[in-house]
């Protein structure tokens, strides 16, 4: 039975990050990792951008293997008894351990219909099997207007591929951004040869007789394809925590250090839901920035070095020749500031409650980041007008 000083459940990015933060503290302590995937850790954010643009494969490979760690790949673990310090995974090998990292992602929500024709895309299998569909053929469903889907369908478009757009909202990016600038992106993909549907959620997929996928709207709308490509969402993965009683609650609940409501057990990134100090309340982010600082700082404190985390993680995307960094909530049901240097080209978006800023779009506009997490982190209360030519700070 394999025992290790510290054991890390899940093989992305936040946890290989845990695997650095233990070494920043720990040169020589044991450290075994499981991970679901047959890769080991690799940089998932090339796998909706770079890797559409022509960088290779090998250039997201992460350098866990060099760092003294056991990798258990293609492993699953499927039971966590607490109180024995014991994990045992699908193939029925159990480990033992003194502090534990629960940094288990989060599962693609799925559509009641298409089964395993509908590539849900978040992993390298998933890029690899959408970038052999795209090599065969020429049309493409992408399903969502959301991060996921607005980044695919783009990068499948400067592939020279006839994308259709399905989603049940008024336009791309409709729960993130104000509406003016929602409907410019639906013209702007439309512009780049995508066919746009707003409002025309996918019902069903259909196979005919020769094989031929047919995606089916709500409205009756019928659309021949070649591959189906959804990207709806994730569900945290939190069974293991709820079997172990540990609390969860739109995620695995953690302190300002990382720790579960057992003090050996941590957990971080996507899963992980964490206090933070700037908005006052207690969120779950899923994007690279936080899989990395919190995974990181969750490493640190399982090696003893702990501090409160109390990062604000940003989160980015490349949309054709347009890009955006962010911060904070970006919920279009929020008060919102647009402070344009160029309309939809440039400039920002403050989003406000209660007076305060909550969150900051910096649209085509870079090197702001910190200045935004400044800004959030001030009480006000601030006025629309308080904000007119706030950032970009200049320094």
């Amino acid at each position: 039975m394999p025992h290790y000083k510290y054991l890390i459940v899940g093989g992305g990015m936040t946890g290989d990050a845990a695997v650095q933060g233990i070494r920043d503290v720990d040169p020589e302590g044991a450290i075994g990792l499981v991970g679901a995937e047959p890769h080991r850790p690799y940089d998932r954010p090339p796998l909706s951008k770079a890797l559409w643009k022509g960088k290779p494969v090998d250039s997201v490979w992460r350098k866990t293997d060099h760092r003294g760690v056991e990798l258990h790949l293609g492993r699953r673990i499927r039971h966590l008894d607490v109180a024995l310090r014991r994990a045992t995974d699908d193939a029925g090998t159990s480990y033992t351990w003194e502090r534990l990292l629960l940094a288990t992602g989060g599962s693609p929500r799925r559509l009641p219909f298409g089964g395993d024709d509908i590539v849900y895309f978040r992993t390298l299998d998933d890029y690899t099997r959408l970038r052999g569909l795209a090599d065969r053929g020429q049309r493409f469903a992408v399903l969502g207007g959301g991060f996921i889907g607005s980044e695919i369908a783009a990068a499948l478009a400067m592939n020279h591929k006839d994308v259709v757009m399905l989603f049940p909202g008024r336009g791309v990016g409709a729960h993130l951004f104000p509406d003016d600038l929602s409907q410019f992106l639906n013209a702007f993909y439309r512009e780049r040869g995508v066919d746009v549907r707003p409002g025309e959620a996918a019902a069903g997929l259909e196979r005919g007789p020769d094989g031929q996928a047919t995606v089916v709207s709500r409205g009756g709308g019928r659309f021949a394809v070649d591959g189906v490509v959804a990207g709806i969402g994730i569900a945290p993965n939190t069974e293991l925590a709820q079997a172990a009683a540990l609390s969860v609650e739109n995620g695995i609940v953690v302190n300002e250090r990382l720790q579960t409501t057992h003090p050996a057990v941590y957990a971080a990134g996507d899963v992980a839901a964490f206090p933070n100090p700037a908005l006052g309340k207690r969120i779950r982010v899923e994007h690279e920035d936080n899989a990395n600082t919190m995974g990181r700082a969750a490493g640190r404190a399982m090696a003893g070095a702990g501090q409160a985390y109390d990062h604000l993680p940003l989160f980015y995307s490349d949309l054709f020749e347009l890009g955006y960094e962010a911060v904070g909530d970006l919920d279009s049901r929020l008060e919102m500031v647009a402070d344009w240097k160029d309309p939809f080209r440039e400039g920002v978006v403050y989003y406000l409650e209660g007076g305060r800023v909550r969150g900051v779009l910096l649209w085509n506009t870079w090197g702001q980041v910190d200045a935004a997490r400044r800004l959030i982190a001030e009480p006000g209360p601030f006025r629309s007008q308080d904000l007119a030519g706030r950032l970009p700070e200049r320094t």
